[in-house]
Formats: structure tokens, C-alpha cells, sequence
């Protein structure tokens, strides 16, 4: 997990990047499903966007106080904690059929 320091820019909103690395580019796609329905509960003073970059997920904040980008940031992360925590215990995504992980595992199977 990577993470720029937030700063002030000329507009005295504060910012702060975060990317998380995963295994593969689904898994980064099934975090952002699971994580992007939490909307802010705060109508103003805090923006947060989410994307995904191949196997990152990527999170922008941008707010007017620290204290609000804090809390934002701590609740974001405990959403984030929990979500890997269930994808660990379920195991990595397996294709329709079954046959193989979505990692680029090849199954028995399918091995030659």
C-alpha cells in the first residue's frame, strides 16, 4: 500500500492519495465494487474517488479540514481492512467454469 502525504494546495484543500496493490486486476475491480457504494455521510467539506489502474485501487481525498480527511481516511481503511480480510478467507476469484483462478493459477485439470 502506497500513500502520498497529504497536502495544501493554493486552494487550502487539503489532499491525499492512497493505491493498493493487488494479485490481479479483478480483485482490484471486486475491492472497488465492495468499497465505492460507501458514499461520504458529510454533504460538503470532502471528496473521495475511487478507480482502478490494472491491479491498483486507487483513492483520492480532497477536503477542507484534516480533521474530516482523517476520519474519512480511518473509516475508509477499516471498509478496506474488511474487505481484504473477506477476500482472504473466500480465496482468490475463480473463472465461470471453475477451472481456474483469475491469478493466472492453472488448475489440475487443465495442467498437461
Amino acid at each position: 500500500m502506497a500513500a502520498d502525504p497529504a497536502v495544501a494546495n493554493g486552494g487550502n484543500r487539503l489532499r491525499f492519495h492512497l493505491r493498493v496493490p493487488f494479485p490481479s486486476a479483478l480483485e482490484a475491480r471486486i475491492a472497488l465494487g465492495s468499497l465505492q457504494p460507501d458514499r461520504e455521510p458529510r454533504k460538503g467539506g470532502i471528496e473521495r474517488r475511487l478507480s482502478v489502474q490494472g491491479r491498483e485501487l486507487r483513492v483520492q481525498w480532497e477536503a477542507d479540514e484534516a480533521r474530516i480527511l482523517r476520519v474519512s481516511i480511518s473509516s475508509f481503511l477499516d471498509h478496506l481492512a474488511l474487505v481484504l480480510l473477506t477476500m482472504e478467507r473466500f480465496g482468490p476469484p475463480r473463472d465461470p467454469a471453475g477451472e481456474a483462478e483469475l491469478t493466472g493459477a492453472v488448475s489440475p485439470a487443465s495442467a498437461p
